[in-house]
């Protein structure tokens, strides 16, 4: 057992590895109390002692330095070495996700003239809409940020007070308060279906008509989360964009695995890029997210989260939808590196975020003729088994194999319809962050899924890895991602790692 004298004569670095450890793994000060807390509570430092104890002006007791490591997963001798290692206390900036950019170079071809006479012309040879265009533009913004929105939750935290959860009633109380009236309906307007381009087997769920009427379909008096989640949009809407005549559609159902979007250009609509159309594309979304920080703010979400290891369960206790919590998740959690799916037959994506840069392994403005079907997102989509299935994946990204973890989960939405909610990780940074090298346990677990057909148990010594860093970053489903076999996985079947390719053996097989 460590004396408080052998801490003090051997703690010359303590500080700065506790710091650059928490900072590592995007921890804060109350994060890493709190950890510590549900480790041991009598001996877990307070914010205030721990932010002394990083800036060298205080020194932990055996005990108390002892549940530090617990929570990074250290041996209590790491922190005490005498002299520094540089990868210990160094911290790692982690690089951006989202969708691979590149150099406009020569610079003149990528002026405002020659792009603003370029794109609408190459989405006409596209066949890609002005519509789908603006949304590209938005997932690109929020990749890039990595769904970090501070004015947005900034916004939905004034309205809300931080309450969590917040019920039918009190939403409806915020509706009274910001002048607004609620209006019932049993069958959308015929102009509203028509601009929603909605066919049969969607639903419109919500629309706002001005000056102040929210319009609420009846059949959501049976869904109450996603009535909840339609008046926090409004809410949204009316808060940040004034109630300035937007009739902000909301809609339930996918027919066929088609978008909304492309319904709406069978129906004729314009490959033109219309500026009214990005602006209302982009309210649409600030409202969308304003929603989901009001029903799930973001400090008492992060700590309900923490609590529960980031179980899609937590949504019952939240009163909110699984789709909501999931997304929630990669925007308040403090690791950066999240996707999100929500794919409906046979493989059409409705929402898209890749904020750790993992390739779109379908895609949602078109389909493609070589899906890769061991994704865990589309496995599940024609599956009958009810509730989560976590995967750990080999992806082969810019020519560097990438381990993943996600939790899926397979839903109906109003209409009826099938689909598949799947939230997952980027592990490579977060085995980084612990000083493990991350491409070489990549390709090692590469090569034994490589060996074994497309799909093998984990290494012993990869497990003990990967459930330090599950254990660190605090998500169940990491770890129960650990027992199951690790899959190969391609972006496009004709990029297939696995010996035989699955199309060369007569198409990709789940």
């Amino acid at each position: 057992m460590k004396t408080n004298s052998s801490l003090m004569r051997k703690s010359h670095f303590l500080g700065t590895k506790i710091r650059n450890l928490r900072k590592r793994n995007n921890l804060t000060m109350e994060d890493l109390s709190a950890r510590c807390v549900r480790v041991d509570a009598d001996s877990a430092p307070s914010v205030s002692y721990l932010s002394m104890i990083e800036r060298g002006k205080r020194v932990p007791s055996a005990g108390m330095l002892a549940v530090i490591a617990a929570v990074f997963q250290k041996e209590v001798d790491w922190f005490l070495d005498d002299a520094p290692e540089e990868q210990a206390i160094t911290p790692v900036k982690g690089s951006r996700g989202g969708i691979s950019g590149m150099a406009l170079e020569p610079s003149f071809l990528f002026s405002n003239e020659i792009l603003q006479i370029a794109i609408p012309e190459m989405l006409s040879q596209t066949g890609i809409s002005g519509r789908q265009f603006a949304h590209l533009l938005i997932r690109a913004h929020q990749e890039h940020h990595q769904n970090h929105f501070p004015d947005l939750e900034r916004a939905a935290e004034e309205v809300g007070l931080k309450r969590m959860p917040l019920s039918l009633e009190d939403l409806l109380a915020i509706v009274q308060r910001l002048g607004l009236v609620v209006k019932w309906f049993t069958r959308a307007p015929k102009a509203i279906r028509e601009e929603a381009g909605a066919g049969k087997q969607h639903i419109i769920t919500s629309y706002f008509e001005q000056p102040n009427k929210i319009c609420l379909n009846q059949l959501l008096n049976q869904h109450t989360r996603r009535l909840k989640y339609d008046l926090a949009v409004h809410i949204g809407h009316s808060v940040l964009h004034n109630k300035d005549g937007l009739k902000s559609i909301m809609v339930a159902g996918r027919s066929h695995g088609t978008s909304l979007v492309d319904e709406a250009d069978n129906r004729g609509q314009s490959s033109t890029v219309d500026a009214q159309d990005i602006l209302h594309a982009w309210r649409d979304f600030e409202s969308s997210f304003f929603a989901g920080a009001l029903l799930c703010p973001k400090v008492p979400f992060r700590q309900l989260l923490d609590r529960h290891g980031y179980e899609i369960d937590v949504a019952k206790l939240v009163d909110v939808s699984p789709s909501v919590a999931m997304r929630r998740m990669t925007a308040v959690s403090p690791y950066s590196h999240w996707h999100y799916f929500d794919a409906y037959s046979p493989g059409k994506l409705k929402a898209v975020y890749r904020g750790n840069g993992i390739p779109l392994p379908w895609g949602n403005m078109r389909q493609v003729e070589d899906p890769c079907q061991h994704w865990a997102v589309f496995r599940m989509i024609n599956a009958s088994t009810q509730g989560s299935s976590a995967q750990i994946s080999i992806l082969d990204v810019a020519n560097e194999p990438k381990i993943y973890c996600c939790e899926s989960i397979r839903v109906k939405d109003l209409a009826g319809n099938p689909h598949v909610l799947c939230a997952g990780i980027d592990l490579n940074p977060a085995i980084e962050a612990q000083g493990g090298d991350a491409n070489q346990v990549a390709q090692q677990l590469k090569e034994v899924c490589v060996d074994n057909g497309g799909s093998a148990p984990l290494p012993s010594n990869i497990k003990t890895d990967i459930k330090r860093v599950a254990k660190i970053l605090n998500i169940n489903w990491v770890e129960r991602g650990i027992d199951s076999e690790a899959r190969l996985i391609c972006s496009r079947g004709a990029s297939c790692p696995r010996k035989p390719s699955c199309y060369e053996s007569g198409g990709c097989q789940g």
